[in-house]
């Protein structure tokens, strides 16, 4: 039984960890040539994870926290393509392109904002690049169920994608008019028929709460029509108003926003309600029915957290592709620039866009094997992680251990010498149990306008 009761009290700043380092640590000091010379001696028996992102929207949503270009300009778009066309052929110069790759995934701004045609050209050129897809790849597209159509998901479905995720968000119209995002179900039902019709294996569906004038009511009613749908599974995020790194959000009026224990109650109401209908939770903001692979890996302990999310393709190198797209190596993340003329500079230059990033020391990689153990699974084998790195982990981490133990009293987290492990309740304050083991967290505390809230 959740303790919802505990909760109020952690809502504070902090990092998602995506990654770890988070991106606030990138910078040029991981230059190009390193970049390079990581992407020439990655180990040519790991599998590879592939990101584009295609930035374009129409309009701006104003909860969205991406890196978007607003454009109703064609030509942008066309040139864009061109653009990702000689990134990849760059690419190749440096990366053993013929590694098989296990995931893919178009993100954004709006992928299919992209005709059937384009979205066509962009997968022949990737697949004429990277021509080793495994037979059970995971390819997967975010989808704006205002920007699709029939053709569209025709052609991604005979390029093998078997996965979508629709954003819906929230069905109440005043809700809709306030984040500038109008969505009537009937479009979204229509994207939900044609992603069924072309086979899609699994079909995500995102919801946030802690939008404006949103309420429990209203929220409980969104969650009956998202219901109807019978999607695979949910994603439910927390709100993340961070005005002061997104111009859009300025928009939103604070004094709409639901309050903290208001933001509770929705959380609570969703967890019985997605429960009660046949879906199981996965951390602190998924669900899916229990046959989904998600729910398989996690309950024995192989769920990886990435950019993309929680992912079942682990052991891959991510590598990142377009305008401010991130890349992962073993040791090593590394960003795209996010500026549309610097990005083409580099490219006509013949470089890849890259712009900044970091390499791991050994204290990064060990707290990132933990954190990111913590973050996916909610459990960390102490056992193991004294094997994999040769320390002692209650004598490396005494001072995270210190500061962990108001949750064990909450009884939030149990830590005994094999493992610590979540509760139920503790799964959901994740992002606050995984802080102690964050060395850069410090040089932050006195920030309010670095990272979200928590709850």
């Amino acid at each position: 039984m959740l303790d919802f009761s505990k909760f109020i009290k952690y809502s504070k700043p902090g990092p998602r960890y995506t990654s770890y380092p988070t991106a606030l640590e990138f910078s040029d000091s991981f230059g190009y040539d390193e970049y390079i010379n990581k992407l020439k001696n990655q180990d040519s028996s790991r599998p590879l994870s592939l990101y584009f992102h295609l930035p374009f929207c129409r309009n701006a949503c104003y909860f969205c926290g991406c890196n978007v270009v607003f454009t109703s300009k064609k030509d942008k778009m066309t040139r864009y393509i061109s653009y990702l066309k000689k990134e990849l052929e760059i690419l190749s110069k440096h990366l053993d392109c013929s590694r098989e790759v296990i995931q893919m995934h178009f993100g954004g701004g709006t992928p299919t904002f992209f005709s059937a045609d384009e979205l066509k050209e962009i997968i022949d050129e990737i697949k004429k690049t990277f021509p080793n897809f495994v037979k059970d790849a995971e390819i997967s597209c975010e989808i704006d169920p205002r920007h699709i159509d029939e053709d569209q998901m025709k052609v991604m479905s005979e390029a093998g994608f078997n996965r979508v995720s629709f954003g819906i968000q929230d069905f109440d119209e005043k809700v809709q008019v306030a984040v500038h995002r109008v969505q009537p179900y009937e479009i979204t039902k229509y994207a939900m028929d044609l992603a069924r019709k072309y086979n899609m294996d699994s079909v995500n569906v995102d919801l946030i709460y802690g939008l404006p004038y949103q309420n429990l009511d209203t929220f409980k009613e969104t969650l009956r029509l998202a219901l109807t749908l019978n999607p695979d599974r949910f994603a439910v995020f927390n709100y993340a108003h961070v005005p002061w790194m997104k111009k859009t959000m300025r928009k939103i009026d604070e004094t709409t926003l639901p309050r903290p224990d208001e933001k509770l109650q929705i959380m609570q109401y969703t967890i019985d309600f997605l429960t009660s209908n046949g879906y199981e939770m996965i951390g602190m903001d998924h669900f899916a029915k229990p046959e989904d692979e998600l729910f398989k890996a996690i309950k024995k302990g192989e769920l990886h957290r990435n950019f993309q999310g929680y992912t079942t393709k682990g052991g891959a190198d991510l590598i990142g592709v377009g305008l401010t797209s991130i890349g992962e190596g073993v040791d090593y993340y590394a960003q795209n620039f996010k500026d549309m003329p610097s990005y083409e500079e580099a490219i006509e230059n013949g470089k890849l866009p890259f712009e900044r990033g970091v390499v791991l020391n050994d204290d990064d990689t060990i707290r990132q094997y933990v954190i990111m153990e913590l973050m996916s699974n909610f459990q960390l084998d102490i056992k193991r992680f004294n094997e994999k790195f040769d320390v002692e982990f209650k004598e490396y981490f005494s001072d995270a251990i210190q500061e962990l133990e108001v949750f064990v009293e909450e009884e939030l987290i149990v830590i005994d010498d094999e493992k610590i492990e979540c509760s139920q309740t503790g799964t959901l304050l994740i992002r606050n149990i995984s802080q102690p083991f964050d060395a850069y967290m410090k040089k932050y505390a006195k920030n309010q306008k670095t990272f979200s809230k928590t709850i």
